[in-house]
């Protein structure tokens, strides 16, 4: 009874940070699960199934903002959909993809420090550059049984394409779309699901409520750029530990 409280405390940690910024807590469940040694098969479909839930909540309330850009939204998710399908159907299993993968994340962590770009600095890239970067991210989703937010929301703003909370706007329908073409594409029984997947269910929604009700609200774009660093902080860790 107590390793299941502490479980799902650390999992309602999680999707309270996650949610923040958007994103649906994949690797951050991922990671909880690899600390309390779950079982190899219930890792991704479990991830994935969570994400649904945390990023259509994060989904309405960054709307509701007017966060969301259509023009820089679209091109990505429809480009990532099918990718994140085939690579919901691949297993994946080099270490070095993971550690590099870690390094990426780490650099990213780094460049949010930096001082944000004034908004009229803020430049739309093209439909063709778009296209690919979301496949990218698709793709490499797929695999490793994430979103994609991981990548995307850093991207945006690395990139100066848009500010904190527009990123956190366009990445979690991202992440639901991508989290549905994952698990669609892993085609999971009822039994590839942990256990405890409703008592998870509800933590992460409750978690989910209030920390997107936060981010798009009351947070300042320099709260969710701190928020996301801590975000993938843990992104970086399941990677190293996987």
């Amino acid at each position: 009874m107590v390793e299941t409280i502490l479980f799902l405390t650390a999992i309602f940690v999680v999707a309270l940070l996650y949610s923040s910024v958007g994103h649906g807590g994949a690797s951050g469940y991922l990671a909880v699960m690899a600390l309390f040694v779950v079982a190899p098969e219930y890792l991704r479909p479990t991830a994935l199934f969570l994400n649904l839930i945390v990023s259509s909540l994060g989904t309405i309330a960054f709307y509701r903002k007017g966060y969301f850009r259509n023009r820089l939204f679209w091109p990505l998710a429809l480009a990532a959909i099918p990718f994140a399908y085939i690579g919901g159907q691949l297993s994946l299993g080099d270490m070095y993809f993971r550690l590099l993968l870690a390094c990426a994340l780490i650099v990213a962590i780094s460049r949010l420090f930096i001082k944000a770009a004034p908004e009229e600095r803020f430049r739309l890239p093209s439909a063709k550059v778009l296209v690919p970067i979301g496949g990218a991210m698709g793709l490499v989703s797929g695999l490793i049984g994430v979103g994609g937010g991981i990548f995307l929301t850093p991207l945006v703003i690395l990139l100066r394409w848009s500010s904190a909370k527009t990123a956190a706007a366009i990445s979690a329908p991202f992440i639901f779309v991508n989290s549905l073409a994952g698990l669609l594409g892993l085609q999971p029984s009822l039994s590839d699901f942990h256990p405890h997947l409703m008592g998870m269910a509800v933590t992460v929604l409750m978690a989910g409520f209030l920390g997107a009700r936060w981010g798009s609200g009351w947070a300042q774009s320099r709260h969710i750029r701190c928020a996301l660093a801590g975000v993938l902080m843990l992104a970086v860790f399941k990677l190293v530990i996987s």
